[in-house]
């Protein structure tokens, strides 16, 4: 591991005398209240002003294809969103400690993207909130505080789930209950996939136990996107999963990313390796922009944490977010959205592909539905990270206003992460603009 991830794909002060004026004063501000420490996108970082489905418009009203961001997930300021946003916010905005038909509606609908036994939700603001409570619970229902993670996972900025987010690199100490393991690489991986993963996971439980330290829980993204994006073959989870609840622990799948259906093979990653997970925490896409996060588990993890304390969060949940959210189901479902992701993201996938068999640096093309992993090597060995020229292709597009980053411990993977709307013609304009920056070497 090279860096944070907070350093990929990261503004330098170096490259100030590139700013516009109007660029240079908001930097120079948000330099002095926010210190040094809150990291900016791109070599030229950008000032955007509005945005409307894929599409983000800076402060001359350029405007730029948005490959990159799932948060908006049903696109930017969609207005089915935004009208059910401002009719909720015109009525009531309060917290769950009060009965409100808005949050049990959708606290319903939503428990109905699950199968049993998967049957209680607990809302939060973030996903960090919603790792947090999920190690909670998993160290409630267990009686162990052991946990397992990926060696470039990010899970979140509270100091708990930062003791099991290696993404934040060295200057942030994991936990001494937590192991970390090689994420499931098929590229750079040799034999099977799925046995591979399986036996780093349970070497990982048992060194937590030779130590005297319990195991409570695996925690994986379920597309292991901070890793570098690994979702094949589909079915890999399931042996590491058996070898978690034999030593007793609880399987955390964490969809802030995957979720909401961005892979194109139903709502959530973990679907596409045929297993239930014990606990599912989401976020991110959940209210398109909105502070909405929750956590799915079944009635006796529930009951473990509710034996010990009751749970309450102030803004987790509240009636206008659950509207924000119940909007977005709404968006998935009318405009067919999964379906979408799979079709789109297909076409994306193959025109990749077919620039790998064009282009050497492009050493691996995977993912699923709309979230695809670019891996960006050395041409003359096909398999050393190449940072810099993933690096050149980001700011290449982002100077021709197309927005994609990076991921990956050594930030050589690109992300290809757009908003669910994107379609066949985005596609064919990033797959041309990515070719034009190969050709140019």
């Amino acid at each position: 591991m090279s860096q944070s991830m907070l350093a990929l794909n990261n503004f330098a002060a170096a490259g100030m005398s590139a700013l516009d004026p109007v660029e240079r004063s908001l930097l120079e501000r948000r330099s002095r209240t926010f210190g040094s420490g809150v990291p900016l996108f791109y070599a030229r970082p950008l000032n955007f002003v509005r945005a409307e489905g894929v599409w983000m418009f800076d402060h001359e009203g350029r405007r730029y294809l948005d490959a990159y961001n799932n948060v908006p997930s049903v696109g930017h300021c969609h207005p089915h969103v935004v009208a059910a946003i401002a009719r909720q916010a015109a009525q009531l905005n309060t917290h769950t400690r009060y009965l409100s038909d808005v949050v049990s509606s959708y606290a319903e609908r939503l428990l109905g993207y699950f199968a049993a036994p998967l049957s209680r939700v607990l809302f939060t603001s973030s996903g960090t909130e919603s790792v947090d409570l999920a190690l909670r619970m998993a160290q409630y229902q267990t009686g162990g505080t052991g946990l397992v993670v990926t060696r470039f996972a990010y899970h979140g900025h509270s100091m708990a789930v930062a003791q099991i987010t290696p993404a934040f690199g060295s200057g942030v100490a994991l936990g001494a209950h937590v192991r970390t393991v090689a994420a499931p690489d098929g590229f750079r991986g040799t034999g099977p996939v799925a046995e591979n993963f399986a036996a780093a996971v349970q070497a990982a439980i048992d060194d937590l136990e030779r130590h005297g330290i319990g195991f409570a829980a695996l925690v994986t993204d379920t597309l292991f996107t901070s890793d570098g994006v690994f979702a094949d073959p589909a079915g890999f989870l399931r042996p590491a999963v058996d070898a978690v609840h034999r030593a007793g622990g609880l399987y955390v799948a964490d969809e802030v990313q995957p979720g909401f259906g961005r892979t194109g093979s139903g709502m959530w990653g973990y679907s596409r390796h045929g297993i239930v997970p014990d606990i599912v925490v989401m976020g991110k896409p959940m209210g398109n922009g909105m502070p909405i996060a929750a956590v799915v588990t079944r009635a006796e993890i529930l009951e473990s944490l509710a034996a010990h304390t009751g749970y309450f969060n102030t803004f987790g949940g509240n009636t206008v977010c659950c509207a924000a959210a119940a909007a977005v189901l709404d968006v998935i479902e009318q405009e067919s959205l999964i379906a979408r992701a799979a079709r789109v993201g297909g076409v994306l996938r193959s025109g990749v592909a077919a620039l790998q068999a064009r282009y050497p640096v492009i050493g691996d093309v995977r993912g699923a539905g709309l979230y695809l992993g670019v891996e960006i090597v050395a041409a003359a060995d096909g398999q050393s990270p190449d940072t810099a020229a993933a690096l050149r292709i980001v700011n290449g597009l982002r100077e021709r206003q197309i927005l994609i980053s990076t991921c990956g411990a050594e930030g050589n993977v690109l992300k290809i992460r757009p908003p669910l709307q994107f379609s066949e013609e985005n596609a064919a304009q990033l797959l041309e603009e990515i070719e034009s920056l190969l050709r140019q070497g």
